[in-house]
């Protein structure tokens, strides 16, 4: 069963029966072109193109199909093309504000974790990272750092460290995608999971992604001397099925990175963190070394998580390197 595969499961079945009962037909989007998307479905790949309706209810563009979006699909009476006329619930969504527009853009839907790649050489940015794992936060998936290209320094647990500092508590895997060494991350696909790949052109994510596929379905390409700096190998989204089970999303290189935020649920979510904010001492307390800090005390007494405070710094700090 090709969906099965794909991440379709007992649960997304229950909420596909009213569509079922429709005649219409499951799929995923494995990838997004300029007039079409191809689908996976239990009978294969096909080609889709989405409904007016479909693009008229829309509120906002990232509403619309993307890749890792589970569909509804109607499938046409000969030759012509499927339509997409439904896009089943998320558990995640990772957006982002386009670059130089005032609009969200979905990079990835359905995602379990998110690999924010990174690279010990040039482009090495501590506050890109901050940003992405921003971006993670926002979109309800689990974030995993992996510093590839790791032969390239002398420095490993020097760079780990520092890389520690601004993401606690999440998991970081030093590896060489290139010499194959990644076997410590292949753990993350287990239960048949969708992983994101993320991170600026010239860190290695489409190396890494057919060392985990086990195939050269991605072009690579060497990295600018001067400044360790790729061109976009990855020219758009696409999903992939893992022969040993999982399914990776490829993105292009990101240079700038902003969280979209529509309706400021993010901000009320850490609306517990605002209002002890309001007993520390001082009152610019970014809640990480400064003493007689409520918020940290709150996390000592146990009457706040830990992990909650470390997504809130981390957006903190994101938000300050973007100038937000």
């Amino acid at each position: 069963m090709m969906l099965e595969t794909l991440g379709w499961n007992n649960q997304r079945q229950l909420e596909f029966a009213a569509r079922a009962a429709e005649n219409l037909v499951a799929g995923r989007v494995v990838s997004e072109h300029r007039s079409h998307f191809r689908v996976g479905t239990d009978a294969g790949e096909i080609s889709a193109e989405m409904t007016g309706r479909l693009r008229n209810a829309a509120t906002l563009r990232s509403d619309l199909p993307g890749v890792g979006d589970f569909v509804a699909l109607r499938l046409e009476m000969g030759d012509g093309p499927a339509t997409i006329e439904q896009v089943m619930p998320r558990t995640s969504a990772l957006i982002r504000k386009a670059s130089g527009e005032n609009r969200p853009q979905l990079l990835a839907a359905n995602v379990d974790t998110v690999f924010i790649v990174t690279a010990p050489d040039g482009d090495f940015n501590l506050p890109r990272i901050e940003r992405l794992l921003a971006l993670v936060a926002d979109s309800a998936a689990a974030p995993v750092i992996v510093l590839n290209k790791a032969d390239l320094t002398d420095d490993v647990v020097g760079m780990l460290e520092q890389i520690t500092q601004v993401a606690p508590g999440v998991p970081i895997h030093a590896i060489s995608a290139n010499d194959d060494r990644i076997s410590v991350v292949e753990r993350h696909f287990d239960g048949n999971r969708t992983i994101a790949l993320v991170g600026s052109s010239g860190v290695g994510k489409s190396t890494l992604t057919n060392a985990l596929l086990g195939r050269a379905a991605q072009a690579t390409q060497e990295v600018r001397e001067h400044d360790s700096r790729g061109r976009h190998t990855t020219t758009h989204r696409q999903l992939f099925l893992r022969p040993g089970g999982g399914c990776i999303i490829d993105t292009p290189g990101m240079r700038g990175v902003e969280v979209w935020n529509t309706d400021g649920a993010a901000e009320d979510s850490f609306a517990d963190i605002e209002g002890l904010a309001l007993e520390c001492k001082f009152s610019n307390c970014r809640h990480e070394a400064e003493p007689k800090c409520a918020v940290r005390a709150a996390v000592a007494r146990g009457d706040l998580d830990a992990e909650h405070l470390a997504n809130y710094v981390q957006r903190a700090r994101a938000a300050v390197s973007s100038g937000r």
